[in-house]
């Protein structure tokens, strides 16, 4: 015997398939809109060609939050190979007056740079050559408590 289930009545029915109105042979992964050379959405003025850049005064990016512009890595300018965490007045310039070591969008010098950086700045904290934090007593690097 065979038997059919009967839909019962008020259930959803699944709907047969059906492309879209003039959109050619299916393709795999889905249908292309007609009138649309991609699948990104231009925006005004049309798509940018390869390589072009930005939109922005002058043609360029304009710029952001934390600088006028790039910076050029100090250490690299003038081939330095390591950074020495005795040489404390090289080193007290990549930190702030809180004490922190400054970022590298601050500081402009580049990713290599800023590893060995921050490695001899830790050594000279621990040597006590620089402060791990900000002494307000002897008036030194800027901050300290308000009364």
């Amino acid at each position: 015997m065979t038997t059919t289930q009967e839909p019962t009545p008020g259930a959803p029915q699944p709907r047969p398939y059906s492309p879209p109105q003039g959109a050619g042979a299916p393709r795999p992964g889905g249908f292309r809109p007609a009138g649309s050379t991609g699948y990104r959405p231009s925006g005004p003025g049309g798509p940018r060609p390869a390589g072009g850049q930005r939109p922005g005064p002058g043609g360029v990016r304009p710029r952001g939050r934390y600088g006028p512009r790039r910076r050029v890595c100090s250490f690299c300018v003038e081939h330095v190979k390591g950074i020495d965490y005795k040489d404390v007045d090289r080193i007290r310039r990549f930190i702030s007056d809180r004490a922190k070591i400054e970022p590298t969008r601050k500081t402009g010098v580049c990713a290599k740079h800023q590893r060995l950086l921050s490695t001899a700045i830790k050594r000279a904290r621990h040597l006590a050559l620089l402060p791990f934090v900000p002494n307000p007593a002897l008036g030194g690097m800027g901050g300290g408590y308000r009364r």
